[in-house]
């Protein structure tokens, strides 16, 4: 079971992400399987982007009650799915998603760079935890291109210092 997002508010944030499916991975007899799953979310402040992650949903008594703490293993691919247009300015490194991991601790955030000389927005997907961190990280990045004769905004423009 995935908890929800964090209860603090959050700048931005993408919602509930929705879910695409899940694949079991480990057999569990008795108590939830361990699972992949895979969910969807848009970015809030860049219309025309998707953004899909996987991630480990432990099985077992654990993963019943949602008392687990999920693992960092997170994968990461966006795209263009539409014209794009930046709805706000945004920091280099904004939230994008942030989700909980563990009952107190572990949190996977989602965040949004601009390479702005190469005009390409950069997604990073990473698990930390407020004790000791974790180094174990995801990037995707999505060339922001021309699409059906709308002009090609340019990301730096909308980067803040």
């Amino acid at each position: 079971m995935v908890l929800g997002m964090s209860a603090a508010p959050l700048p931005a944030a993408a919602e509930e992400p929705d879910l695409i499916f899940k694949k079991s991975t480990v057999w569990k007899f008795l108590t939830p399987d361990d699972k992949l799953a895979t969910y969807g979310i848009d970015d809030p402040d860049v219309e025309g982007v998707a953004c899909h992650f996987t991630v480990p949903e432990k099985g077992g008594l654990k993963g019943m009650f949602g008392v687990a703490e999920q693992t960092s293993d997170i994968s990461l691919a966006c795209r263009q799915i539409g014209p794009i247009k930046f709805k706000t300015k945004f920091e280099q490194g904004a939230l994008v998603y942030r989700q909980s991991r563990s009952l107190l601790f572990k949190k996977m955030q989602v965040v949004r760079g601009c390479d702005a000389k190469r005009n390409v927005l950069v997604y990073v997907v990473y698990s930390d935890k407020l004790i000791d961190g974790s180094p174990k990280n995801s990037t995707s990045t999505v060339p922001v291109m021309p699409w059906g004769g709308e002009p090609v905004p340019k990301c730096g423009d909308f980067v803040t210092d």
